[in-house]
């Protein structure tokens, strides 16, 4: 895929790995949209990236099938295309499975898992047209169980066999579908402050340099599930 000039669509853009996203799509001459559920938030993080002319700052809750249309519309009425897509947002909350509430329970489940069925609902049609490229950001918990992480586990589970079969329906329309799995990452997720204690985690950056990878390969090729984890494991 020549870069320059695209069309992306980053969900969970405004911080963390969406950000670091957003920040390479960029640098390789990509026009991004960043989405949140806080505007405010959104648009404080698009001044951060870089030109008006560039950056698209959205409101939506991917929770809800209709903000990702609306989203989808804004980018189109704004670009008249759109080329990517990274189904980014996530939230985690950990607990044994006798204590996790409903509540978290459901959060997960619907911004993890409904979330990614809602934005590439919602944007399939522009992928076909432009025969883009959907990526969903799931995580090493999407093959990898663990005591306290029952719904987390589910839902990042549940990404990760979605886009698999996802891939498969789409590539007849020569759209591309892949799924990003890293392991720990130096982001705010689940209350972390990124600091020098994190370095040896994967940063935000290296994820946008994977992404960059998988848009520049040939187009006969399709890494469809990729593990991504440190090099050297923080030693305890």
């Amino acid at each position: 895929m020549e870069l320059k000039g695209k069309i992306a669509y980053i969900t969970g853009g405004s911080k963390g790995i969406g950000y670091g996203v957003a920040q390479k799509l960029l640098q390789a001459g990509m026009k991004v949209a960043i989405s949140g559920r806080n505007l405010e938030s959104v648009r404080a993080a698009a001044k951060q990236l870089g030109s008006k002319e560039n950056v698209l700052a959205i409101a939506s809750d991917v929770t809800k099938l209709e903000d990702e249309h609306t989203a989808i519309s804004q980018i189109i009425a704004e670009w008249g295309s759109l080329d990517v897509v990274l189904a980014n947002a996530g939230v985690g909350h950990f607990a044994p499975i006798d204590e996790i509430s409903d509540e978290h329970w459901h959060q997960m489940i619907n911004t993890n898992l409904n979330g990614v069925f809602h934005t590439l609902k919602a944007s399939v049609s522009a992928l076909k047209q432009s025969k883009g490229y959907y990526i969903t950001l799931a995580s090493l918990a999407g093959t990898n169980f663990f005591a306290n992480g029952a719904g987390y586990n589910a839902s990042k589970f549940g990404v990760v066999g979605f886009t698999q079969a996802a891939m498969l329906d789409l590539r007849q329309y020569d759209i591309k579908v892949s799924t990003i799995m890293p392991g720990s990452v130096a982001t705010h997720f689940n209350g972390n402050e990124p600091e020098a204690k994190d370095a040896w985690k994967i940063q935000p950056e290296d994820i946008g340099d994977l992404v960059l990878d998988l848009l520049r390969m040939n187009p006969r090729t399709l890494p469809s599930k990729i593990e991504v984890r440190p090099t050297r494991p923080d030693k305890k």
